[in-house]
Formats: structure tokens, C-alpha cells, sequence
């Protein structure tokens, strides 16, 4: 197998309500086992809670939630001459992207609500008005890698 190239993205369709590939990916992140039609419903369901809570678009709410988990920095582990440092490293956008959706999805799981739907459409409103635990989970990666920047220079 060559080691040279990247492999390349999977081209996901857009969701059929919205016809966005953003909310698309974000339903396969809440789908289990393969069971995309709960999904949806979960996904839909919330964004009209959304809807009639906040009154406003819930897919502009869906993405300044998403942006505002978003992370700017992370922090990898190193290993330097048998110690190991915590490294900030910038994060690109698609794994930015990638983190803010499983962070969304783990608080809206860890919320004791009733169901999903409701734990889902409270996060959103939470991390569209930038509190919550989605939010929380952010501030503590930024925190870290704020904390460990003399390792910076460890970088490669």
C-alpha cells in the first residue's frame, strides 16, 4: 500500500430538508447503528424545537452553535528524549468541525432531559448563546494548550 498519498474525503450527500452536507454529517454523528431514519427524526425534531424556543432559524442557530464549539487549538502528545510533552497544536477545520459535533452530541447525551431531542435542541441553544458543556469542553482544551505553550517550540 502506497504511503505517499492522503486518501480522499467521502462525498456526502446533503440532508434532504435543509440541503446542507453539514447537517448531514452532523445526523450520521448522532445515527446508531446504522439507523439513519431515527437519526433524521432526532435531528429534525430538535432543530424545530429549536425553532419555536429561540424563534429564530434553527440551521443559522445549528451553525453559530457549531462555530462557537469549534476548537482553534488542541493538544497532542509528544514524545522528546523519553519524556512526553503535551503540545499545542493548531487544529485544521475539518477535524475543528469534527470535535465540535462530538462534543455537542456528548453533552446533549449527558443531559437528562427525556429524550435526545430535547437534550439535543437545549445544547444548541446553549452553545448558540456560548454557555453549556459543549462550550465547557472547548474552554478546557484552550485552557491546556494556553497551559502547556512553553512545549510549543516542540512542534514538528
Amino acid at each position: 500500500m502506497s504511503r505517499n498519498r492522503t486518501p480522499e474525503k467521502a462525498k456526502i450527500s446533503p440532508d434532504p430538508r435543509f440541503g446542507d452536507v453539514v447537517v448531514s454529517k452532523f445526523m450520521n454523528n448522532v445515527m446508531r447503528h446504522g439507523k439513519k431514519s431515527k437519526a433524521e427524526s432526532i435531528v429534525y425534531g430538535a432543530f424545530s424545537l429549536v425553532e419555536r424556543r429561540s424563534k429564530k432559524d434553527p440551521l443559522e442557530v445549528f451553525h453559530i452553535a457549531l462555530g462557537n464549539v469549534m476548537p482553534r487549538v488542541e493538544v497532542r502528545s509528544r514524545r522528546v528524549g523519553g519524556a512526553t510533552y503535551p503540545i499545542p497544536v493548531e487544529v485544521s477545520r475539518w477535524r475543528a468541525q469534527a470535535l465540535a459535533m462530538r462534543w455537542m452530541l456528548n453533552a446533549a447525551r449527558a443531559r437528562k432531559e427525556g429524550s435526545m431531542m430535547r437534550g439535543l435542541s437545549s445544547e444548541l441553544i446553549d452553545a448558540f448563546e456560548e454557555r453549556g458543556a459543549a462550550i465547557k469542553k472547548r474552554e478546557d482544551v484552550h485552557r491546556m494548550a494556553e497551559a502547556n505553550r512553553a512545549f510549543s517550540h516542540y512542534r514538528w
